[in-house]
């Protein structure tokens, strides 16, 4: 089953076209459920698991891959699906999130798919706010267009780990905080559980945020303000931007913006769970400022802070 991802290294010229690959698999029922292939390190049979008591309820057990302890956590449970599933075939995808390796057990994996961000929608507004899903799209299986349902796996981990908020001692800079009060910023992402921390974060330090859950609507946000005669520095003082998205990924969003003269020079921060290096070239690919990995209090503080120390010297 590994062999499925041997060519994952050569896909990442898809990311920064609007485009991105899917892994579909099953958890026992017919239903077709996906990850993003960029997420996913590998994927074996359902390996012997060692038990850890007192650990959290939707975590099965931990693997030994090639010596590494690696959680496997049972994806069905962890979404509110009922039944067993170590019946049947089992697999677990293992992937890299926020800087840590988890596994996730499943069922059947299928294949991976090749879309355009545009093919991918949000969730319909009437399955409610507690779902586990990012988005939806569509696959040809059977003879018949099919409904994938895409993971917000962000949401499941933070149900087991507890993403903290606290800013550490020392991180606040009290000469600036001052400043902060009545400046905005943009958050771009469409995980409502990854926007809660960085508005549960940033609202610390007096700042106000601006939601927006797919690139589209953020683009449309800032085209907006200059097509009214607005300043978008006027507006919020930077933009922080998840890379995976429905219809326009924070690549493409942040090369709309780069070649619109009216608001090339917005401050622009990549905030994803994405892996480190890969985004590091992407970001010198499409011109964003900044690079951070998700869930970091301390880093956004530190961006945030670094942002309007510069605005400030500009005022002087």
């Amino acid at each position: 089953m590994a062999t499925i991802l041997d060519s994952v290294d050569q896909r990442t010229k898809l990311v920064g076209e609007n485009r991105l690959e899917l892994l579909i698999f099953q958890m026992h029922t017919g239903q077709l459920f996906a990850i993003n292939v960029f997420k996913v390190k590998e994927v074996v049979k359902l390996p012997k698991l060692n038990r850890l008591p007192g650990s959290h309820p939707h975590i099965t057990g931990v693997a030994n891959i090639r010596g590494a302890s690696i959680p496997v956590i049972d994806l069905r449970q962890a979404i509110g699906m009922r039944g067993d599933q170590q019946e049947g075939e089992c697999n677990i995808i293992i992937t890299e999130y926020n800087r840590s390796v988890q596994a996730f057990l499943v069922g059947q994996v299928m294949n991976i798919v090749n879309l355009t961000w545009a093919d991918i929608q949000p969730p319909p507004k009437q399955v409610g706010k507690n779902n586990y899903l990012t988005a939806i799209t569509k696959v040809p299986r059977d003879g018949m267009d099919r409904l994938v349902s895409i993971i917000d796996v962000e949401k499941v981990l933070a149900e087991i780990v507890d993403y903290d908020i606290q800013i550490s001692n020392g991180v606040l800079d009290n000469t600036i905080i001052n400043h902060f009060v009545g400046k905005k910023v943009l958050i771009v992402d469409d995980s409502s559980t990854a926007r809660a921390q960085i508005r549960d974060t940033l609202s610390q330090l007096g700042l106000e945020v601006i939601e927006a859950s797919d690139g589209l609507k953020a683009l449309t946000l800032l085209k907006g303000w200059c097509d009214s005669g607005k300043s978008v520095h006027d507006e919020i003082m930077m933009m922080f931007t998840d890379a995976e998205m429905p219809e326009m990924d924070g690549y493409k969003l942040t090369y709309e913006i780069r070649n619109d003269p009216r608001m090339n020079d917005l401050f622009i921060a990549l905030n994803t769970s994405l892996s480190g290096s890969f985004n590091e070239a992407m970001v010198e690919k499409v011109g964003c400022d900044r690079f951070i990995s998700k869930f970091q209090p301390d880093l956004l503080v530190e961006v945030v802070q670094d942002r309007l120390r510069t605005i400030l010297s500009h005022c002087k």
